[in-house]
């Protein structure tokens, strides 16, 4: 099966270009599911069909879904949510501002991500395309399973244990009810099945994910720091497109301004993210909705290429530590050692190698720590970081 993630910032377009690349690749034969985990959904509006909580086919070979955040929460953390409910009702502490506490800050949209999974595991689709949550957020958090699969390796078998033992002296003598086995195996298969989820969107024979943008500078911004993050936590990113560009008719009147601001960007755009294909698509003359202007769009988007296709292979970021210090890796092909330079302001790091620049956010990772070396290497810039400074931060 072949996943492809959509993500980029609030109000780039985002959806539209997910429906569009469904639409097309139902119509090239292929059993296409798009999904939407986003919470504010759009996915109807866009295809102008009624979709459901679960996939619903709205056409030949292609079927849609916009997720239903409250009932996946209740599927995989109910025995949880129960649990927790009980002991603030016996704390005397149930009111409307503690149900907020029932789930932790971002666990919704990871219950929404599980639908990945499910589908990955169904062999019912050839491809899965996901219009997910705005900026890439919500990818960030798969890299918790990292930290969950080593609690339950190493602390939880300890923990279920001991809970096991204390749990009627608990009850006895505090009147506190801990979990019961019901509760705990929910936690370890909540924890497991992110941990499968992870395997399959990690998978670069699998998963890709494509950044929507428009030329625009905050914008610009935000995806760079959601293109650094998907490279750091080992994302395959294979694609960016570049949406709402104005078309050159537009380069008189009122429009010039925009247009030769949005020319500044795609430039800009070029140099940033190559060398990852740069895909475009134009600001259409009619509203994008409904399925043949989404066929419309996706044939000008992606031409001859076949949006199911992985369009690129490799990671254009790695983050590694090395001997005790932190390594940035960037391929920089086809350039002179001696044309390279380095700068550094504040988290945006910026490499020139004669007509090639390009600019990287900083992960907080790297954040405060100054640039104490480089070298190039087989085509890869290797920059080495040395210690934060905390009281020049502070």
């Amino acid at each position: 099966m072949r996943i492809i993630i959509y993500t980029g910032k609030g109000g780039v377009g985002k959806t539209s270009i997910a429906a569009a690349t469904a639409v097309k690749l139902a119509r090239q034969g292929k059993r296409t599911l798009i999904i939407s985990t986003d919470a504010a959904h759009s996915l109807a509006d866009s295809l102008a069909v009624s979709i459901g909580p679960d996939p619903v086919q709205i056409g030949e070979n292609l079927w849609g879904q916009e997720v239903n955040s409250l009932r996946e929460t209740e599927n995989n953390w109910g025995a949880v949510q129960g649990w927790i409910s009980a002991m603030l009702d016996k704390a005397q502490l149930k009111d409307i501002t503690t149900e907020e506490m029932l789930v932790f800050p971002g666990m919704e949209e990871l219950f929404s991500l599980l639908q990945i999974k499910k589908h990955a595991q169904s062999g019912e689709y050839d491809v899965l395309v996901v219009d997910c949550a705005p900026t890439g957020e919500t990818l960030r958090l798969l890299s918790y399973p990292n930290v969950l699969n080593w609690w339950l390796e190493k602390i939880f078998p300890y923990e279920r244990r001991l809970v096991k033992f204390v749990r009627p002296v608990a009850k006895l003598v505090n009147h506190i009810e801990l979990p019961s086995d019901h509760v705990l195996d929910s936690i370890e298969r909540f924890a497991r099945d992110l941990g499968d989820m992870q395997r399959i969107v990690l998978d670069p024979e699998t998963t890709s994910v494509r950044i929507v943008l428009n030329p625009e500078k905050m914008v610009l911004a935000e995806a760079k720091r959601s293109f650094t993050y998907l490279n750091l936590f080992g994302f395959n990113t294979d694609a960016v497109i570049v949406n709402r560009i104005l078309p050159e008719e537009a380069g008189e009147g009122f429009l010039a301004d925009w247009r030769n601001l949005q020319k500044k960007y795609e430039e800009e755009i070029v140099t940033n993210f190559q060398p990852l294909p740069i895909l475009k698509a134009p600001m259409m003359r009619q509203e994008v909705v409904g399925m043949p202007v989404l066929e419309e769009l996706a044939d000008i988007v992606f031409g001859t290429l076949d949006p199911s296709g992985m369009l690129y292979r490799g990671r254009t970021e790695t983050i590694r530590e090395e001997g005790g210090e932190l390594l940035l890796e960037l391929p920089i092909p086809f350039v002179d050692k001696a044309d390279l330079d380095l700068t550094q302001a504040g988290d945006e790091l910026t490499v020139n190698a004669g007509a090639y620049k390009r600019k990287v956010i900083l992960p907080r990772l790297l954040m405060g720590r100054p640039v104490a070396g480089a070298k190039y290497v087989e085509d890869r810039l290797m920059i080495r970081f040395g210690e934060r400074d905390i009281q020049a931060k502070g």
